[in-house]
Protein backbone atom coordinates (compact mmCIF):
# COMPACT_ATOMS: atom_id res chain seq x y z
CA UNK A 1 0.00 0.00 0.00
CA UNK A 2 2.79 2.00 0.75
CA UNK A 3 3.91 1.82 -2.60
CA UNK A 4 0.77 2.86 -4.30
CA UNK A 5 0.50 6.15 -1.85
CA UNK A 6 4.11 7.21 -3.00
CA UNK A 7 2.67 6.93 -6.26
CA UNK A 8 -0.57 7.70 -7.36
CA UNK A 9 -1.94 8.59 -3.34
CA UNK A 10 -5.17 7.44 -1.91
CA UNK A 11 -7.51 8.57 -4.36
CA UNK A 12 -5.48 7.80 -7.43
CA UNK A 13 -5.16 4.39 -6.71
CA UNK A 14 -8.51 1.92 -7.19
CA UNK A 15 -9.70 -0.93 -4.74
CA UNK A 16 -8.85 -3.20 -7.27
CA UNK A 17 -5.46 -2.05 -8.12
CA UNK A 18 -4.58 -1.97 -4.30
CA UNK A 19 -5.64 -5.54 -3.52
CA UNK A 20 -3.92 -7.05 -7.03
CA UNK A 21 -0.32 -5.07 -5.14
CA UNK A 22 -1.23 -6.20 -1.70
CA UNK A 23 -1.93 -9.98 -3.38
CA UNK A 24 -5.16 -9.77 -1.24
CA UNK A 25 -8.79 -10.73 -1.69
CA UNK A 26 -10.75 -8.21 -1.19
CA UNK A 27 -12.73 -10.23 1.74
CA UNK A 28 -8.86 -9.86 3.53
CA UNK A 29 -9.53 -5.97 3.26
CA UNK A 30 -12.83 -6.45 5.23
CA UNK A 31 -12.22 -8.47 7.70
CA UNK A 32 -9.00 -6.61 8.63
CA UNK A 33 -9.53 -2.86 7.82
CA UNK A 34 -13.58 -2.95 8.28
CA UNK A 35 -12.86 0.70 7.38
CA UNK A 36 -12.32 -0.10 4.35
CA UNK A 37 -9.59 2.10 2.03
CA UNK A 38 -9.40 4.75 4.11
CA UNK A 39 -8.96 2.39 7.54
CA UNK A 40 -5.78 0.89 5.12
CA UNK A 41 -4.48 4.07 4.20
CA UNK A 42 -4.47 5.21 7.84
CA UNK A 43 -2.24 1.86 8.70
CA UNK A 44 -0.05 2.43 5.84
CA UNK A 45 0.25 6.12 6.84
CA UNK A 46 1.80 4.54 10.27
CA UNK A 47 3.89 2.08 8.76
CA UNK A 48 5.14 4.68 6.44
CA UNK A 49 6.07 6.99 9.44
CA UNK A 50 7.64 4.69 11.48
CA UNK A 51 9.77 3.11 8.68
CA UNK A 52 10.75 6.62 8.10
CA UNK A 53 11.37 7.35 11.72
CA UNK A 54 13.41 4.29 11.99
CA UNK A 55 15.66 5.07 9.05
CA UNK A 56 16.27 8.96 10.57
CA UNK A 57 16.77 7.66 14.22
CA UNK A 58 19.37 4.63 13.06
CA UNK A 59 21.45 7.86 10.98
CA UNK A 60 21.13 9.74 13.70
CA UNK A 61 22.61 7.17 16.22
CA UNK A 62 25.11 5.91 13.37
CA UNK A 63 26.36 9.55 12.53
CA UNK A 64 28.02 11.77 15.00
CA UNK A 65 27.31 14.63 13.30
CA UNK A 66 23.23 15.48 12.66
CA UNK A 67 23.73 17.02 9.61
CA UNK A 68 25.44 13.93 7.83
CA UNK A 69 22.69 12.08 8.86
CA UNK A 70 20.57 13.83 7.48
CA UNK A 71 22.41 14.40 4.31
CA UNK A 72 22.05 10.18 3.97
CA UNK A 73 18.45 10.48 4.98
CA UNK A 74 17.57 12.97 2.04
CA UNK A 75 20.43 11.49 0.08
CA UNK A 76 18.54 7.80 0.04
CA UNK A 77 14.67 9.87 -0.68
CA UNK A 78 16.24 11.59 -3.55
CA UNK A 79 17.57 8.16 -4.77
CA UNK A 80 14.27 6.72 -4.19
CA UNK A 81 12.70 9.43 -6.02
CA UNK A 82 14.92 8.67 -9.40
CA UNK A 83 14.62 5.42 -9.15
CA UNK A 84 11.60 5.50 -9.59
CA UNK A 85 11.23 8.08 -12.45
CA UNK A 86 10.22 10.90 -10.59
CA UNK A 87 6.65 9.15 -10.13
CA UNK A 88 7.14 8.05 -6.33
CA UNK A 89 7.57 10.87 -3.54
CA UNK A 90 6.82 10.77 0.16
CA UNK A 91 3.43 8.80 0.98
CA UNK A 92 2.62 11.33 3.56
CA UNK A 93 3.12 14.09 1.31
CA UNK A 94 0.93 12.41 -1.52
CA UNK A 95 -2.16 11.85 0.46
CA UNK A 96 -1.71 15.02 2.44
CA UNK A 97 -2.03 17.15 -0.72
CA UNK A 98 -5.18 15.11 -2.22
CA UNK A 99 -6.74 15.01 1.51
CA UNK A 100 -9.84 17.23 2.68
CA UNK A 101 -11.09 18.59 5.50
CA UNK A 102 -13.75 15.53 5.44
CA UNK A 103 -10.52 13.15 5.58
CA UNK A 104 -10.57 13.45 9.23
CA UNK A 105 -9.03 10.33 10.02
CA UNK A 106 -6.24 10.36 7.11
CA UNK A 107 -5.48 14.23 8.14
CA UNK A 108 -4.91 12.91 11.96
CA UNK A 109 -2.83 10.27 10.95
CA UNK A 110 -0.78 12.42 8.73
CA UNK A 111 -0.07 15.23 11.54
CA UNK A 112 0.51 12.73 14.01
CA UNK A 113 3.01 11.17 11.16
CA UNK A 114 4.52 14.53 10.90
CA UNK A 115 4.65 15.43 14.57
CA UNK A 116 6.67 12.35 15.54
CA UNK A 117 9.14 12.65 12.29
CA UNK A 118 9.29 16.56 13.54
CA UNK A 119 9.81 14.88 17.54
CA UNK A 120 12.44 12.79 15.95
CA UNK A 121 14.63 15.03 14.64
CA UNK A 122 14.36 17.56 17.20
CA UNK A 123 15.41 14.86 19.76
CA UNK A 124 18.42 14.17 17.60
CA UNK A 125 19.39 18.29 17.62
CA UNK A 126 19.12 18.68 20.73
CA UNK A 127 21.34 15.31 21.71
CA UNK A 128 23.86 17.18 19.32
CA UNK A 129 24.35 20.48 21.90
CA UNK A 130 20.90 22.68 20.01
CA UNK A 131 19.02 23.95 22.60
CA UNK A 132 15.40 22.49 22.36
CA UNK A 133 13.77 25.52 22.00
CA UNK A 134 15.57 26.20 19.04
CA UNK A 135 16.15 22.67 18.12
CA UNK A 136 11.94 22.09 17.79
CA UNK A 137 11.43 24.71 14.95
CA UNK A 138 14.71 23.80 13.02
CA UNK A 139 12.99 20.40 12.64
CA UNK A 140 9.58 21.93 11.48
CA UNK A 141 11.82 24.06 8.99
CA UNK A 142 13.74 20.68 7.58
CA UNK A 143 10.78 18.61 7.31
CA UNK A 144 8.63 21.54 5.70
CA UNK A 145 11.27 22.44 3.35
CA UNK A 146 11.94 18.75 2.19
CA UNK A 147 8.82 18.13 1.75
CA UNK A 148 8.26 20.89 -0.82
CA UNK A 149 11.80 20.09 -2.63
CA UNK A 150 10.83 16.84 -2.75
CA UNK A 151 7.07 17.94 -4.43
CA UNK A 152 9.22 20.29 -6.72
CA UNK A 153 11.38 17.96 -7.90
CA UNK A 154 8.91 14.99 -8.57
CA UNK A 155 6.68 17.52 -10.80
CA UNK A 156 9.78 19.18 -12.77
CA UNK A 157 11.15 15.21 -13.12
CA UNK A 158 14.55 16.29 -11.90
CA UNK A 159 16.37 16.37 -8.70
CA UNK A 160 17.82 19.62 -8.34
CA UNK A 161 15.72 21.74 -6.17
CA UNK A 162 15.95 18.82 -3.93
CA UNK A 163 19.83 18.85 -4.13
CA UNK A 164 19.72 22.48 -3.43
CA UNK A 165 17.34 22.41 -0.68
CA UNK A 166 19.33 20.16 1.16
CA UNK A 167 22.79 21.91 0.43
CA UNK A 168 21.26 24.98 1.91
CA UNK A 169 19.06 23.33 4.68
CA UNK A 170 22.52 21.43 6.07
CA UNK A 171 24.22 24.31 5.55
CA UNK A 172 22.19 26.43 8.29
CA UNK A 173 22.34 23.14 10.36
CA UNK A 174 25.76 23.50 10.75
CA UNK A 175 25.83 27.05 11.39
CA UNK A 176 23.14 26.66 14.19
CA UNK A 177 25.30 24.17 15.70
CA UNK A 178 28.48 25.75 15.39
CA UNK A 179 26.60 28.51 17.10
CA UNK A 180 25.22 26.28 20.05
CA UNK A 181 28.14 24.96 21.06
CA UNK A 182 29.96 25.81 24.00
CA UNK A 183 33.37 27.96 23.54
CA UNK A 184 36.58 26.44 24.20
CA UNK A 185 38.39 28.13 27.45
CA UNK A 186 41.05 30.59 26.48
CA UNK A 187 44.33 30.40 27.88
Amino acid sequence: MTHALRRRGLHGIGLTELLQEAQAPKGVLYHHFPGGKTELAVAAIGAAAKALGERLDALLQREADPAAALRAWLADAQRQLERSGFASGCPLATVALESTPEDTALRSALAQAFAALRERLAAGLSRAGLPTARAAPIASLLIAAYEGALMQARVAGEASALRDTTDTLLGLLVRELREAAPNPPTS
